[in-house]
């Protein structure tokens, strides 16, 4: 009985003590202060190409689809212009204003390295393949209006691709 009395004791004023607490969030005039705590979501966008190459070797790029969900990318993703090789792609997204937001390489999408796993052990071939998908992620922003497909070249850049994207 006497623990009872004891807990009840330390019980209920912690109990009072917390309910006053709630009221401390009130404005001076009495009514409940409420703050904006809605917080844009991240988003991330998604550009998904396919490419198909001709009897010329030079290669045609579509836009299939453009997805924006719900999210934010772990880690941005870094373009090292030491990495690039001829064949591959330089995907390039641009701000309303014309400046750089996003730059990504791709390899090679129609002409893609595979690993053969043989008697010797493992090996590399490069094949060739007519047509290819491939795709792209950013962080979005409203901002961005276009994306620029380049190639590599041994001794260039060329320009394969650009398209407007709908805001």
């Amino acid at each position: 009985m006497i623990m009872k009395n004891v807990l009840n004791l330390f019980i209920i004023p912690s109990l009072l003590l917390c309910s006053f607490q709630k009221q401390s969030e009130l404005a001076p005039n009495g009514h409940l202060a409420v703050e904006n705590t809605v917080k844009k979501a991240d988003r991330i966008m998604y550009l998904f190409f396919k490419a198909d190459a001709d009897q010329s070797g030079s290669e045609k790029i579509v836009l299939q689809e453009s997805k924006i969900s719900e999210g934010r990318m772990k880690t941005l993703p870094s373009f090292d212009r030491d990495q690039v090789q001829s064949g591959d792609f330089i995907i390039t997204v641009f701000a309303e204003d014309g400046k750089e937001a996003s730059k990504h390489l791709i390899k090679d999408p129609l002409h893609p390295e595979l690993e053969v796993y043989e008697k010797d052990g493992v090996s590399r071939h490069k094949t060739s393949l007519p047509n290819a998908e491939f795709s792209v992620r950013f962080p979005y922003s409203e901002n961005i209006r276009s994306v620029k497909i380049e190639k590599v070249m041994t001794d260039r850049v060329q320009l394969i691709f650009t398209q407007k994207l709908s805001s």
